[in-house]
């Protein structure tokens, strides 16, 4: 795991499971076989080394008769799942009361299906492994819940044209991916805007960027590169990038004219 937090969550998940276990008289081969796992996988995970499965949290509990104990912890443990720049950035989008972003080569992770993030991730290189795919596909969609929150926050989107048309996954994800923005697009807390290709002024070019207005009345941009992940809380910096949203939202189209402009790049997909 990449930090203490984490790790902190394994060690003690697995210090359960170790206690559970010896308290019920069994080695670690034969909660294995009782739970359907073989003893590498046992042993790791009592080691605070892999992260169990929830599946393993149920099948443990049932078998030692931790009363729900251990399968209490999958919140927890699948918290610690995810990276720890997907745990900020979900922290901090859960305080925002407003939140804005303009997304240049991908659909925005907040607007997108778990296939379309699979696929994204599984054009990575070098290449991630299947577990790994899954445990960022998760941390993505967790991100999901900012959606859900009351009191609501107010959400804004920006994509560019290519992301609508880039068939990432194929063109049957691609259609899925295109129906879930028309979806969220109804929310009332929340709009879509497309900037298209051929706009002549945009105050997007230096790429993707994200805006969060904390309920502490504090404003933090977000932006992501080929290798990094920084949240910007000096408030000069913040304000020029509020500057430029602000500026990407204005030269976009308008939020009507966008779903249109979505619904006929859909028709074309189907």
């Amino acid at each position: 795991m990449e930090d203490e937090e984490a790790e902190a969550v394994l060690r003690a998940v697995a210090r359960q499971i170790k206690l559970w276990r010896e308290a019920a008289g069994l080695k670690q081969t034969e909660l294995g076989a009782r739970i359907g796992y073989g003893l590498d996988l046992v042993s790791a995970v009592e080691r605070g080394v892999r992260v169990p499965q929830p599946q393993f949290l149920d099948a443990a509990d049932e078998v030692l008769g931790a009363g729900g104990k251990l399968s209490a912890m999958k919140e927890d443990v699948e918290r610690a799942r995810y990276p720890k720049k997907v745990r900020d950035l979900t922290k901090l989008e859960g305080e925002a009361a407003e939140l804005g972003a303009y997304a240049a080569l991908h659909v925005h992770g907040l607007l997108q299906t778990p296939e379309y993030a699979q696929a994204l991730y599984a054009i990575r290189r070098p290449a991630y492994t299947e577990e790994e795919i899954d445990r960022l596909v998760s941390a993505r969609m967790a991100r999901k819940s900012v959606f859900e929150r009351v009191p609501r926050t107010t959400i804004s989107f920006v994509q560019e044209e290519a992301t609508l048309r880039r068939p990432i996954g194929g063109r049957m994800v691609l259609r899925r991916q295109l129906e879930h923005l028309l979806e969220v697009s109804q929310l009332r807390h929340v709009e879509i805007q497309v900037m298209p290709t051929d706009c002549e002024d945009h105050a997007g070019m230096m790429g993707s960027i994200q805006m969060l207005k904390l309920r502490s009345g504090k404003t933090l941009g977000h932006t992501e590169g080929q290798m990094y992940s920084r949240v910007v809380s000096d408030p000069r910096e913040a304000q020029v990038m509020e500057m430029r949203y602000g500026l990407i939202r204005a030269q976009a189209l308008a939020p009507r004219e966008s779903l249109t402009f979505i619904e006929k790049v859909l028709e074309r997909e189907t």
